[in-house]
């Protein structure tokens, strides 16, 4: 047998990813990942073709649930799932098995994917907005509202990819509270018991695309009347471990890697301390800068997505070409927000900020 001997094409590496999503993974959790699609475990096989029925992994799934439990001190009643479809799935997947027919889902509107959130639901039943800023594009985090009592459950989006907002205190809510969390769970310590469903694409800090992590109390299940389908059913995937049908197995194995990597590095609350330090460092490069502006209010930054415009901004094309100069990638603003985004992930080191800062104090100089 051939051994693999390759890994260390990673370590010459030199790009910094900024990526929104799929993103910057640990290089640790790539080289790890690589050698198991060769030999996983020393099996003999590759994580590719290993069975979703066999023991082995059984224990990946195992291991991986027990540590989101652990990383996220979740309460003991909670379950935790590995689906597929996304964030975007979730969008029908939570009305359809939470909101009766003439019932009401109450929603908070901070960006695209919570409107998006709002358009899913409204197939299942009915709607109320309690506050929004889309018409100040989204710039801000709306803070006097009043969350309908009599609604099925009042969902948020706690972190804003495209418009760069986050939620860092949750609202209090005498309602279930569901929360689409895909891009800044496992960045900080929070807590879940206020929510009743919480669900989010892998991609960002967990893991790659192709798993979706869905935690839930399973009291909030069955009352809607519906005669569900099975593959829509929370509770198929409750009864099954997650392994109703064949599941995105390499995307939960590299879960599985990343929530070690996570642990190993001190955990949630020592990801929220280099994500404060990295978004601190952005953003006052943002404000110093006279070339740049920030997008959102100050108070609503998110730790996740810095977004940022230039002044002139016939210079756009001018910055993206510097940039890459620098091996810097991914930083290209959303079509809809434009401008630029640097997405600060748990996996990007504050090395890569301090070489973006740079980039855009020199490129000050150029002009």
């Amino acid at each position: 047998m051939v051994k693999y001997t390759s890994l260390s094409y990673f370590s010459c590496m030199n790009k910094h990813n900024f990526s929104a999503g799929p993103s910057i993974l640990p290089q640790e959790v790539f080289q790890q990942g690589a050698q198991a699609v060769l030999n996983f475990n020393d099996s003999g096989l590759s994580i590719l073709e290993i069975s979703h029925r066999s023991k082995e992994f059984y224990a990946v799934v195992d291991e991986a649930v027990e540590l989101i439990k652990e990383l996220l001190s979740l309460p003991e009643h909670y379950k935790v799932l590995f689906l597929q479809g996304g964030a975007s799935m979730q969008f029908d997947m939570v009305p359809y098995n939470l909101l009766p027919e003439g019932g009401v889902a109450s929603f908070l509107d901070t960006g695209v994917w919570s409107s998006k959130a709002i358009k899913e639901a409204n197939k299942f039943g009915q709607t109320s907005i309690v506050a929004s800023s889309k018409e100040d594009n989204y710039s801000f985090i709306p803070k006097e509202y009043t969350i309908d009592a009599s609604a099925t459950y009042f969902h948020i989006t706690t972190n804003n990819t495209i418009y760069g907002t986050e939620l860092l205190e949750f609202p209090s809510s005498l309602i279930p509270m569901v929360a689409d969390m895909s891009s800044d769970i496992f960045s900080r310590p929070m807590d879940f018991s206020p929510f009743s469903l919480v669900y989010a694409g892998a991609q960002k800090n967990l893991g790659p695309a192709g798993a979706t992590l869905v935690i839930l109390r399973e009291d909030i299940l069955g009352k809607t009347g519906r005669d569900l389908a099975a593959m829509w059913d929370y509770r198929t995937f409750i009864k099954e471990n997650s392994l109703y049908n064949t599941p995105s197995v390499y995307a939960i194995y590299i879960c599985l890697l990343t929530l070690r990597w996570l642990k190993a590095q001190g955990g949630v609350v020592e990801m929220e301390r280099r994500n404060i330090l990295k978004a601190n460092t952005m953003y006052a490069e943002i404000d110093r800068n006279p070339l740049f502006y920030g997008q959102v209010n100050t108070e609503d930054r998110s730790r996740m997505n810095a977004v940022f415009r230039l002044h002139d901004e016939t210079l756009e094309d001018k910055f993206m070409t510097h940039v890459k100069e620098y091996g810097i990638v991914g930083i290209k603003g959303h079509r809809l927000s434009g401008g630029f985004r640097a997405s600060m992930y748990n996996a990007l080191p504050l090395e890569s900020v301090e070489v973006l800062v740079g980039a855009m104090q020199e490129f000050e100089k150029m002009q």
